[in-house]
C-alpha cells in the first residue's frame, strides 16, 4: 500500500546549509561547495520540445504497415519528407500506395518503391534515388523486419537466414549506404528498431532474438563510429505491439501472458513506438546516442 505524502513516519526533507553557515562533516561541506559552483538560475530553462524536424528527409524502411507506417506518419506530422520501401510481394504495393496518400495529405513530399533490404545493391540504388528525388537524407529509421518462429531443432536454414538477413543485415546495408552522406553533412539521426526479445529469451524465436540482439550491438558500435560526425544512433526495443504483423501469428495465450507481465497491464500500439522514434530524431534528443529505449510497458522489469 502506498503511504500518503506527509504521513507521520515520512523522513524529514534534508535542509541544505545556508550561505555562510558552518557545516558539520565532509558531506555538508561538499553540498555547500557544489551549490556555490552551480550558482542560482534566475530564469527557468526552456522546456524541450520536438523541434528541428520540418524540412528534413527521412528514410523509413518497411513503412507500409505497423510500426514503420506509424513512425512515417508521425514524422510527417512534424514536417518531415518521407521515403520508404516495401517488399514486392502479396498486396504490399497497395498498402504502400495507401501510406503514400496518407503522408501526402499531411503536406510532405514522398518517395517509395519496392526494395528488398536483403539486397545491398538494391539498397544503394534506393538511397541514391531518395537523395535525387527528395534532396538529401537526414534521418534513417531501420524498421523492416520479419519473423519465422520455430523451435531451434526444427528451424530450417532458410528460416534462420531469412530473418537474420532481413532484420540485421538489412539494417546494416541501409546504415552503410547512408553513413557517408551523414558524415559529409556532419548531421544525422538513425533509429534502429530492436525488440525486448533482443534482451529476454523466449521459446521458438531464436532467429528473431539473435537478430534483434545484433541490432543492439550494431546501434552501439555505429554510435561510436558516427558520433564524431554529429550523428546520433539509437535504438528502441518494443514489446508486444498490437496490430503489427509480427504479433498476428502469436497465440492469444502468449499475448495474455505478455499483458499480465507488463507493469502497465496492457499491450502497446504502434503510435507508442512512433512517438519515441520522432523524439530521437529531433533536436530534443541531440545529446542521446548509443541508447536502447524499451517501449514495453514495463515488460522487462
Amino acid at each position: 500500500m502506498r503511504r500518503p505524502r506527509g504521513s507521520w513516519n515520512e523522513p524529514p526533507n534534508p535542509r541544505l546549509p545556508e550561505s555562510g553557515e558552518e557545516t558539520n562533516g565532509d558531506s555538508g561541506s561538499a553540498v555547500a561547495q557544489l551549490l556555490e559552483e552551480v550558482g542560482t538560475e534566475t530564469e527557468p530553462r526552456p522546456v524541450l520540445t520536438v523541434e528541428g524536424l520540418s524540412g528534413r528527409v527521412a528514410v523509413v524502411t518497411g513503412a507500409s504497415s505497423g510500426i514503420g507506417r506509424a513512425s512515417a506518419v508521425d514524422l510527417a506530422r512534424h514536417g518531415v519528407h518521407i521515403a520508404f520501401n516495401y517488399l514486392n510481394k502479396g498486396g504490399e504495393r497497395g498498402l504502400a500506395e495507401a501510406v503514400a496518400e496518407e503522408l501526402e495529405a499531411l503536406g510532405v513530399r514522398t518517395y517509395f518503391r519496392a526494395c528488398d533490404v536483403r539486397d545491398p545493391g538494391m539498397v544503394t540504388a534506393f538511397m541514391n534515388e531518395v537523395e535525387e528525388e527528395l534532396g538529401g537524407i537526414h534521418i534513417l529509421v531501420n524498421n523492416a523486419g520479419i519473423g519465422r518462429d520455430r523451435a531451434l531443432w526444427r528451424m530450417s536454414d532458410d528460416e534462420w537466414d531469412e530473418v537474420l538477413r532481413t532484420n540485421l543485415s538489412g539494417a546494416f546495408y541501409c546504415l552503410r549506404a547512408v553513413a557517408p552522406r551523414l558524415r559529409a553533412q556532419e548531421f544525422g539521426k538513425v533509429v534502429n528498431i530492436s525488440s525486448v526479445h533482443g534482451r529476454r529469451s523466449e521459446f521458438g524465436i531464436i532467429n528473431y532474438s539473435a537478430a534483434k540482439a545484433g541490432i543492439i550491438a550494431l546501434t552501439r558500435n555505429a554510435a561510436v563510429e558516427l558520433g564524431p560526425s554529429n550523428v546520433n544512433v539509437n535504438a528502441v526495443a518494443p514489446g508486444y505491439i498490437r496490430t503489427t504483423r509480427l504479433t498476428e501469428g502469436v497465440p492469444p495465450e502468449h499475448l495474455d501472458r505478455a499483458r499480465e507481465r507488463s507493469a502497465l497491464g496492457r499491450l502497446g500500439d504502434p503510435q507508442d513506438v512512433a512517438g519515441v522514434v520522432t523524439f530521437l530524431c529531433s533536436e530534443a534528443a541531440r545529446h542521446i546516442t548509443g541508447a536502447v529505449i524499451p517501449i514495453d510497458g514495463g515488460y522487462l522489469l
